[in-house]
């Protein structure tokens, strides 16, 4: 790291006041100044936006608001108030009603009734109605605008050419979605009832990116806002009636925190739309954990933006304003952790000092301005302890600006130098207009200090060099990845992240697989205890004689049968760990019998914690290479498989029958099945890597599919090699690595693929098998922070313990709820849900402007 010759504390140059009190733009007693004037100071002067627009419409309301459900403001009697005020100045705008869970039953019975008519609309139907609410944003734009800034505290500036843009974009993307839902999304169906629930940050862009996407697949929504920014909403929720939308289809319910969990946790709500703080996140996904309800959560970030020697510096000077102290680095996005390559390290820094010198803050509806208020005075105390902790912790802080105001919830732009990588304002979500600044001597360096996070947003990438810009972009564990620029948006980008920062996208098509489940899959509602004390606790058993109550050995059709008295080699089968067959770590062993007499067929390890542990070790050691080795040759060791499975095709076949009890017929019939689902999935292994974002930049958004990670399964007892097959096909095929728990019951069919593997050239660690209690190695699985994803196919309890303990580091699930699929079945078995389930999108926005500049 270069030497820091800043002092440790830099207190900040005067500032002017800059006099905007209450809605009146021209302070009293001030005079104007002449067009001479002015040109000999040069002074900047308030550039301001009425808010008659936006007082005239809380006047039309008294300045007091309910809901709006079911087309109507609803204001039920004996509720408490909340009075929304404006950040910039502490003005009183007006009241809006705090709900209860009859206000929350209520409105998610509307949205279940008009849901009946809504979802059965033809396609083309919603279409209309959605074009038509994007057309009517768009009247309303200056309205919106104006009431954003206000509320939020924001600049005009950003919500007139930022959020409102965003907003009305959005509408007409999915109204192109809507249209061609019965063709390109033929094999889904609407969720049913979808609870909104969304951040104060951007409270109209949040609640567009739920609602678009919602719709257009035919569900309805209740949205509940911020307690901080409800007014935008409420205003939204005007338009969508008077653009034509039906009743019941898009309903706003205010209150405080504990309302969204009553609305998530609502019977009827099929569907949880979440973008908050990765704290409230995990107790979403704990609260609907085994219900059945899907759920999406694009959560915090501590987005890292990486600055290369080969970048324009002046142009990374001005990227970084952007990406820090846009919205007064109120975003899930900003770049707050800067990396700088250390040969620039004190350019560049003392650029960006000089620069803050010059930002200007003020009134919300000042033009002119560079940063508006922090939404709320206890969100300003939280910065500032973060501050605090800073200074405790040795760091250098410089605040800088040109003015503030005096009277308002302001705080000024902060740079802190002398940073560890484990220094508190570096790893933690601040939430202000805080830049922590860090360097790296090379790229490995710099990606490795990049993903040294427990967040995955988002991130930026400045260089000239576009061959090292992609390259660390591609390596950069997040969901958007800009190159040369920072916090850009569009409705056919997905925008979410990984690890911490959630899971689902918020854009695009992928955005539409949010909101939409297989049309096969039925409507689960489960009611389950809620103790997890109890779940995957197992005595292990004790090993069996293998020649006492021993099933006949399965002879091969014309081999000479053994003596009675010849003993029978004790045999069981080990786990299969790093590529390598290897005994479990506690020796016990559990006996598989058959399913049609009890005959014992054979003995398998029985693996515990420590078993787990060492597969997620091989399983991540193989990451790095199988991720990144060509599709074309990873189709080709699974073609390789099904071509070995097919060899010993009357062995599986005799064995499955075994265990199961079903005839040899059926038994072939599953192995051929499966080696019909290696051919499917090899196939998608060059197949589903990505596309191109039709987006509004000038230049190429690339989304691209990545492996999810280290994964954890775990199988169900039916079809015991294919649902082996059809779970782990599609995650390997795609580049994840992973461990995974065979058929409790029947494990011999998916235990006998090691040779399968070892003769197919899958490389160590790849696919790690641990058998035994299926519950009691999920546990571990489940609970282990360095599994990035779970998928579990047993018990509804076993799935609500999956999802339940998955929020602790937000790790992707798939379970069944305990219901069993047709695992033989087209849709079911090898459906478009499972390469869902095994990608993570990527978006890589890239720009160009060297030979037309826009």
């Amino acid at each position: 790291m270069a030497e820091n010759t800043d002092p440790p504390v830099e207190d900040a140059p005067p500032v002017k006041e800059f006099p905007f009190p209450e809605p009146v733009i021209k302070a009293p007693g001030v005079k104007n100044k002449s067009v001479a004037d002015i040109f000999q100071s040069l002074e900047y002067g308030p550039a301001p936006e009425s808010p008659s627009v936006a007082y005239a419409w809380m006047d039309e309301h008294g300045r007091d608001f309910g809901h709006f459900v079911n087309g109507e403001w609803y204001k039920p009697e004996g509720r408490k108030t909340y009075e929304s005020t404006a950040p910039s100045t502490g003005e009183k705008l007006c009241k809006t009603i705090q709900g209860n869970q009859d206000d929350v039953d209520h409105a998610v019975q509307c949205a279940k009734t008009a849901h009946e008519s809504w979802g059965s609309l033809s396609p083309h139907i919603r279409a209309r109605h959605m074009y038509a609410l994007a057309r009517h944003i768009q009247k309303h734009a200056r309205l919106i605008a104006v009431v954003e800034a206000l509320d939020n505290g924001k600049p005009i500036r950003e919500t007139r050419d930022a959020d409102v843009q965003v907003v009305a974009r959005h509408f007409y993307h999915y109204a192109g979605w809507a249209q061609l839902m019965d063709t390109e999304m033929k094999s889904w169906t609407s969720c049913g009832v979808v609870g909104g629930i969304v951040a104060w940050n951007f409270p109209l862009m949040l609640l567009a990116w739920k609602v678009a996407p919602a719709l257009a697949a035919g569900n309805t929504i209740v949205m509940k806002p911020a307690t901080y920014t409800r007014l935008s909403a409420l205003l939204f929720a005007e338009i969508c009636n008077e653009a034509g939308l039906p009743k019941g289809v898009f309903n706003v319910i205010t209150g405080g925190g504990k309302m969204g969990s009553m609305l998530a946790g609502h019977p009827d709500v099929d569907k949880v739309g979440f973008t908050g703080s990765t704290e409230i996140g995990q107790l979403l996904r704990r609260l609907t954990a085994g219900t059945g309800k899907k759920i999406s959560l694009e959560l915090g970030g501590k987005s890292p933006v990486i600055v290369y020697d080969s970048a324009d510096l002046d142009s990374v000077v001005e990227g970084v304003v952007d990406a820090i102290w846009f919205n007064q680095g109120q975003v899930c996005s900003a770049g707050s952790r800067l990396l700088l390559q250390e040969n620039i390290h004190d350019r560049v820094v003392a650029k960006i000092k000089e620069r803050m010198k010059r930002l200007r803050l003020g009134h919300s509806l000042d033009k002119g301005i560079d940063m508006g208020a922090i939404v709320d005075p206890s969100q300003r105390k939280s910065v500032e302890k973060y501050i605090e902790t800073a200074r405790e912790e040795g760091c250098d802080i410089y605040q800088a600006c040109a003015c503030m105001p005096s009277i308002g919830c302001y705080y000024p732009p902060t740079l802190i130098t002398n940073v560890q990588t484990v220094s508190t304002v570096v790893q933690e979500e601040i939430f202000g207009p805080v830049l922590t600044v860090l360097s790296f001597r090379t790229p490995k360096e710099a990606i490795k200090i990049a993903n040294q996070s427990r967040y995955g947003l988002a991130a930026s990438v400045w260089t000239e060099n576009m061959s090292l810009a992609l390259e660390t972009a591609i390596s950069i564990k997040a969901g958007t990845v800009w190159v040369n620029g920072h916090n850009m948006f569009d409705a056919a980008a997905g925008f979410g992240g990984y690890r911490e920062s959630g899971f689902g996208r918020d854009g695009g098509k992928e955005g539409l697989y949010e909101y939409v489940k297989p049309k096969w899959m039925p409507r689960i509602r489960l009611e389950l205890p809620t103790s997890e004390s109890s779940f995957g606790k197992v005595t292990p058993g004790r090993p069996v004689n293998p020649s006492v109550d021993q099933a006949p050995i399965i002879q091969t059709p014309g081999a000479s049968a053994l003596s009675n008295s010849t003993p029978l080699v004790n045999r069981t089968y080990k786990l299969f760990i790093g590529g390598k067959q290897c005994r479990p770590d506690a020796t016990y062993v559990r006996p598989v019998k058959s399913m049609t007499d009890g005959k014992i067929l054979g003995q398998v390890a029985e693996g515990n914690r420590k078993d787990v542990r060492n597969a997620v070790e091989a399983a991540h050691s193989a990451a790095p290479g199988w991720g990144k080795r060509a599709a074309h040759n990873r189709a080709q060791i699974v073609y390789y498989m099904a071509e070995n499975l097919e060899l010993r095709r009357e062995e599986f076949g005799r064995n499955i029958s075994a265990m199961t009890g079903n005839s040899m017929e059926d038994g072939l019939k599953e192995v051929d099945a499966s080696i019909a689902r290696l051919f499917h999935w090899a196939a998608y292994a060059d197949k589903f890597g990505g596309t191109v974002q039709e987006t509004q930049l000038y230049g190429a958004t690339v989304k691209i599919n990545e492996p999810v990670g280290v994964m954890g399964i775990a199988c169900p007892d039916e079809c015991p090699l294919l649902g082996f097959v059809s779970l782990f096909a599609p995650a390997v095929v795609r580049g994840n690595t992973m461990v995974i728990i065979p058929s409790e019951s029947c494990p011999l069919a998916a235990l006998d693929l090691y040779q399968v593997f070892e003769t197919s050239d899958l490389p160590a660690g790849v696919v790690n098998i641990v058998s035994g209690s299926r519950d009691h190695l999920t546990k571990y699985l489940a609970e282990h922070q360095d599994v990035e994803a779970m998928w579990y196919f047993g018990t509804a309890e076993g799935s609500r313990f999956v999802e339940s303990v998955a929020a602790e580091n937000v790790k992707r699930t798939m379970v069944n709820y305990g219901m069993p699929r047709d695992w033989f079945d087209g849709e079911q078995g090898q459906g478009e849900e499972f390469l869902y389930q095994a990608t993570e999108s990527k978006n890589i926005w890239l720009p160009m402007g060297e030979i037309f500049a826009n």
